[in-house]
């Protein structure tokens, strides 16, 4: 197969990938809204009263990708390994790693600040830090060509067999698959009493992707630089358990992660691509500041 087939396949597979994208947030909007509608029929009045009210949250996540297609292109080679693996990385449990405002950055976390513009809707923005590593020692279909590399794999591949080893490649986002978003909200009250409550909360977003990207490539030295890569979509439901002004809260989020643009040497002419579907599992510590009002009201 001629490698400008193999990128057209390519662009036909991200035209659709976007569709899923749009589809899937869709889907997961849509969910919520009819569980949350049978949680509370519409002839209960929901009040939430947080209108004006900014909050905080800090927590940690679990991810899970699908298998995608890598690109890689410089001056001697152009080839696609295709269905490649790959999972995160957590951080062994421990209170040092995890509770230590000193290495609040090691694990995999969730960092986001939002503002209640009315009782149902928040707009927020946060910083989801996970971590993607390609599964070493995997067998793969490559397609492409490598040429003058000074390593044993010079040669045009057709849907040939390749046996990944760290010689080869070691791809990972680790400091790391940095998504940088917003989202918008909608949140019910499902119970109240005293100074307890339990709520459930939807919503959709989109950012920007910027990932340290450790690559060791057909023996060029390591690269690890932040770099802007791409952009991600994503659809969030969460259920909250709030006392007083502080909560725990429990996500599942699901998107689509698409990075044109990813540096793997120390030459810019040196660039990967590929596009997957990622899923997190999130459990966040926040609290509540607020509420501000305007005007005459005004705190």
């Amino acid at each position: 197969m001629h490698f400008s087939s193999i990128q057209q396949h390519s662009m036909n597979k991200h035209s659709k990938h976007i569709f899923k994208s749009i589809l899937l947030i869709s889907s997961l909007f849509i969910s919520a809204f009819v569980f949350t509608q049978e949680l509370s029929p519409s002839t209960t009045p929901i009040e939430l009263g947080k209108k004006g009210t900014f909050y905080v949250y800090w927590g940690w996540n679990r991810s899970l990708y699908t298998n995608s297609d890598i690109s890689f292109k410089g001056p001697s080679y152009d080839f696609t390994l295709e269905k490649v693996a790959a999972a995160d990385r957590p951080s062994p449990l421990s209170a040092d790693v995890y509770l230590n405002p000193g290495n609040f950055t090691i694990p995999q976390y969730n960092f986001r600040v939002g503002y209640f513009m009315n009782d149902r809707y928040s707009i927020s923005l946060g910083a989801d830090h996970m971590k993607y590593v390609m599964k070493g020692y995997q067998h793969v279909k490559i397609n492409g060509t490598i040429s003058n590399s000074d390593t044993d794999y010079d040669g045009n591949y057709s849907n040939a067999d390749l046996y990944l080893i760290p010689k080869f490649l070691l791809f990972e986002h680790t400091d790391g698959l940095n998504y940088f978003n917003a989202e918008l909200r909608r949140h019910h009250q499902l119970f109240q009493r005293n100074n307890l409550s339990i709520q459930l909360s939807e919503g959709a977003g989109g950012g920007i992707i910027v990932p340290r990207t450790n690559t060791t490539l057909l023996g060029n030295p390591r690269y690890d630089q932040f770099h802007l890569a791409g952009y991600g979509l994503a659809g969030i439901a969460a259920i909250n358990l709030t006392y007083k002004r502080f909560f725990l809260q429990t996500e599942i989020k699901g998107g689509f992660i698409d990075l044109p643009s990813i540096r793997t040497t120390m030459f810019t002419e040196d660039n990967a691509q590929q596009n997957f579907w990622f899923f997190q599992s999130n459990i966040v510590l926040g609290a509540l500041i607020g509420p501000f009002k305007c005007g005459k009201n005004k705190l």
